[in-house]
């Protein structure tokens, strides 16, 4: 099992969570994280309060998608929910660890390594399994290119 699924494995069941920013405050419904095959057995969506007026008037919401199973290969499920995140307009999409979000270290490069997938609208999605690559400078530089796509949405939206 890698780094990454004994992560989100930690409490009995494999959780993955996904942030948005730029899709709206109303979540998307459950029947669209079901996708590569595999449905979620707890869908828990949360518009998320409290966010600078600039993220707040794009909207920030999360998405706990829990999986009783922790033998799955949650790989290629959270590539096609990045995708589905950002696939309705402009939005930016991360995949992270529990207890990583907090609105002044959005993508910084203290949290990067706790990032383990990003989604652009426009590109596609990148994920990584790997704890190595996640500690790496590569990584921080990626992240630091997500968090930059980030600060131009939040412009354009002034």
């Amino acid at each position: 099992m890698s780094e990454v699924q004994e992560a989100i494995a930690w409490s009995g069941s494999a959780t993955v969570l996904v942030f948005v920013i730029g899709a709206g405050d109303t979540p998307l419904p459950r029947e669209a994280f079901h996708v590569a095959g595999l449905v979620p057995d707890d869908f828990l969506p949360f518009p998320l309060e409290s966010a600078p007026e600039p993220l707040e008037r794009l909207g920030v919401v999360s998405y706990d998608l829990t999986f009783q199973d922790t033998a799955l290969d949650l790989r290629d499920y959270t590539r096609a929910c990045l995708e589905r995140v950002c696939a309705d307009g402009p939005a930016v999409a991360w995949a992270a660890y529990e207890g990583s979000f907090h609105y002044d270290h959005i993508l910084t490069p203290d949290v990067a390594e706790q990032v383990y997938g990003y989604c652009v609208s426009g590109a596609g999605p990148v994920v990584e399994w790997d704890g190595d690559v996640l500690r790496g400078e590569d990584w921080k530089h990626r992240v630091a290119g997500v968090r930059a796509a980030l600060d131009r949405l939040v412009a354009g939206a002034a």
